[in-house]
C-alpha cells in the first residue's frame, strides 16, 4: 500500500473545504429521521446541480450521501413480506431452476399449484427447500 502525506497546509485546506461542505451536506452516520431528511434534501439539491453524472466533481459526494442515506434506510425500515409463493420464485429465478426441478416439493404440477397460490407449502417442503437454498425457514413462512 501506497503511503500518502500531507504538508501543514495542505490539511488545513483540506479541513476548511470539509468544514464548509459539512456545515450543509452531512457526512457522518445519519442516526435520527431529522438528519435524515437533511441529507435527502441535500442529496436532491446535489441531484438537480447534475451529481448523478459520474464526469460531474459532485458524483463522488452523491456516492457517499447515498451510502449514507442507504444505511439508514436499511436500518430504520421494516423488512417487507414477502409470501411463500414469491420467495420460491424469487430463488428458482436466482438458481436458474423451473418447476420440475423441485423433487423435493412435489411434481412439476404441485410446485405450479404453489406458485400460483392454490396450494401451501408444508412443513416437509420447507424444511427441504430451506436446505437446499440455504435459508431460514422463515424465508417460507
Amino acid at each position: 500500500m501506497e503511503t500518502m502525506t500531507l504538508t501543514r497546509a495542505e490539511v488545513d485546506d483540506l479541513a476548511e473545504h470539509l468544514s464548509a461542505i459539512s456545515a450543509r451536506i452531512p457526512l457522518q452516520t445519519i442516526r435520527s429521521k431529522r438528519a435524515y431528511k437533511t441529507a435527502t434534501a441535500a442529496m436532491n439539491a446535489l441531484l438537480d446541480a447534475g451529481g448523478a453524472d459520474e464526469s460531474n466533481p459532485l458524483s463522488a459526494l452523491v456516492s457517499l450521501l447515498g451510502e449514507l442515506i442507504a444505511d439508514y434506510e436499511d436500518a430504520h425500515s421494516s423488512p417487507k413480506t414477502i409470501s411463500p409463493a414469491d420467495m420460491l420464485r424469487f430463488l428458482m429465478d436466482q438458481h436458474g431452476l423451473s418447476q420440475g426441478d423441485l423433487p423435493e416439493v412435489g411434481s412439476q404440477g404441485v410446485v405450479s399449484e404453489i406458485l400460483n397460490g392454490k396450494r401451501d407449502l408444508n412443513v416437509r417442503q420447507i424444511r427441504l427447500l430451506s436446505e437446499r437454498f440455504g435459508v431460514g425457514p422463515q424465508a417460507f413462512v
